[in-house]
């Protein structure tokens, strides 16, 4: 059966998102701020939760309606057949709302309302009105999103979030999520031949996440999704195969890297290194990548065309901001002194170029949750292609 799939991401990269789902091979219906719809049937609900990269988690759109008033609300959503989606038995919910523009603005009461407008209708579908749903089953969460008129639910098929690989056990403060990570290597030109080096390495989501990449490593592939449950829209088997594909390019990915690849992470912060090597080790990867505790000022490397990709300090991890020009200013020297390479970092501290030295090639817009912050890139040159030997 065909579905509208809604994929959220982090404001400003959603067009790592839609090209992620297009090498999928789904068709893309809408792309707006922070999300990205498509279409595909039952199989594309695990293969997009196991291998997408840059998205929070996959809905399925169970409905899309206009509601003025709280009871045109409840009429709507009754007036729906959640019994073709919901079991009697489902563990169901409403887990979030959020409006933007609408005359409806409570969380709350959406969540109340809308939650009672299913219940109602699975009573009378299932013809048990009057009975407490047993909430024994599968769970079925709804989230729902007000704009303006518009209402939109969808059905979460992934459960905990997708940033949630299973191998961030060890953190730091202020550690980048996998999700935004991942969609920052996107925006660079960077693949697996070309050297990599995060001076600020914290957890080492950066590297982690490259070297995913790099091998091929579906993000999904080591851990469960609400929709694993779900019987009676999908068939288990449909799972086994996303995974076995999910396997099988691991291992291709793996045979394809015969030389490691060269991404390497520095802390100054012994603790951080040591949080970096245990995701690393529960990632697979760390065989992979090169981490060392070294100061940023020690920033250097032999070979040309390498990339600088990076979530250095801003304000949040330091008790004194007064620390910040200097870091940025030695960050600014030490990229400066490199041979060809382009350097990306993300930051909310706004006079981050001023310090780094020179002003940036590009500059985009990207929010971390509720928090905006700038991605900024300084370009360095293409490597000379590699012409074919004459026989």
């Amino acid at each position: 059966m065909k579905y509208e799939l809604i994929a959220p991401c982090h404001f400003g990269t959603e067009a790592c998102t839609k090209k992620e789902i297009q090498q999928l091979g789904y068709e893309i219906t809408e792309v707006s701020d922070g999300k990205v719809v498509f279409s595909g049937d039952e199989r594309a609900i695990a293969r997009s939760n196991i291998f997408l990269r840059t998205t929070e988690r996959v809905l399925l759109k169970a409905a899309e309606f206009e509601a003025r008033t709280w009871d045109e609300l409840f009429e709507a959503v009754y007036a729906l057949s959640w019994e073709d989606l919901i079991p009697w038995d489902a563990r169901f919910w409403v887990a979030k709302a959020n409006s933007v523009k609408s005359k409806l603005f409570s969380p709350k009461d959406f969540q109340t309302i809308i939650q009672k407008a299913v219940v109602r209708r699975l009573q009378k579908a299932y013809r048990r009105e009057g009975e407490r749903l047993p909430m024994s089953g599968a769970d079925y969460a709804l989230r729902v999103a007000a704009y303006k008129d518009k209402i939109t639910i969808g059905m979460d098929t992934s459960g905990e979030s997708l940033h949630k690989r299973g191998y961030r056990k060890m953190t730091v403060t202020a550690p980048i999520t996998e999700t935004l990570a991942s969609a920052l290597i996107m925006l660079t030109p960077w693949n697996r031949e070309r050297i990599l080096v995060d001076p600020f390495c914290g957890s080492g989501t950066f590297c982690i996440e490259a070297a995913m990449m790099a091998a091929d490593i579906a993000p999904g592939m080591e851990r469960n999704f609400s929709a694993t449950r779900w019987k009676n829209l999908m068939e288990k088997q449909l799972w086994y195969d996303a995974y076995d594909e999910a396997r099988d390019k691991k291992a291709d990915g793996l045979r394809k890297l015969s030389d490691r690849p060269d991404i390497q992470g520095y802390d100054i912060d012994a603790e951080a290194l040591k949080a970096a090597r245990e995701n690393a080790k529960l990632a697979g990867v760390q065989e992979l990548i090169h981490l060392q505790q070294r100061d940023a000022a020690l920033l250097s490397h032999p070979k040309k065309y390498g990339f600088i990709i990076t979530n250095p300090p801003y304000g949040e991890r330091l008790e004194d901001k007064k620390d910040l020009p200097e870091l940025y200013r030695t960050l600014g020297k030490r990229y400066a002194a490199l041979d060809d390479w382009s350097m990306y970092l993300i930051t909310a501290w706004e006079d981050a170029e001023k310090y780094l030295g020179r002003k940036a090639d590009k500059n985009r817009k990207i929010y971390n949750g509720m928090m905006k912050t700038y991605f900024y890139s300084y370009l360095g040159p293409k490597p000379p292609a590699v012409r074919p030997s004459a026989e």
